[in-house]
């Protein structure tokens, strides 16, 4: 089992930045790519960013590119989601998720452990 708690979520204005993280406990963490997602209202769950075990090697949903960072800290069992020129479009609840798997992927059907959500709200 990998347990997950996103924070950092918040409102903001257009053009703002935040910064999400996701914390892991259970499993060893550096065993797992790490994807975050995001839900707006209405709509179906997408993939944003994901980021391998190593660290090396991202994916980014064309929507956030450029203005989007995934990174990860093995050691502190920790990845994170840097969110710049944000745009009210960008307004969901965030997921991380872990997948067991060498390499990233755009399907949420992989992956096996996520988080509970973090709110992020993006005005005009």
């Amino acid at each position: 089992q990998v347990q997950l708690v996103e924070s950092g979520g918040g409102l903001v204005q257009a053009g703002g930045s935040l910064r999400l993280s996701c914390a892991a406990s259970g499993r060893t963490f550096s065993n797992y790519a790490m994807g975050w997602f995001r839900q707006a209202p209405g709509k179906e769950r997408e993939f944003v960013a994901g980021i391998r075990w190593s660290g090396i090697g991202t994916r980014y949903a064309d929507s956030v590119k450029g203005r989007f960072t995934i990174s990860r800290d093995n050691a502190e069992n920790t990845v994170h989601l840097q969110m710049n020129a944000l745009k009210p479009g960008d307004t969901a609840v965030y997921y991380c998720a872990a997948d067991r798997s060498t390499v990233v992927k755009v399907d949420a059907t992989f992956y096996d452990y996520w988080g509970q959500g973090a709110q992020v709200t993006v005005s005009s």
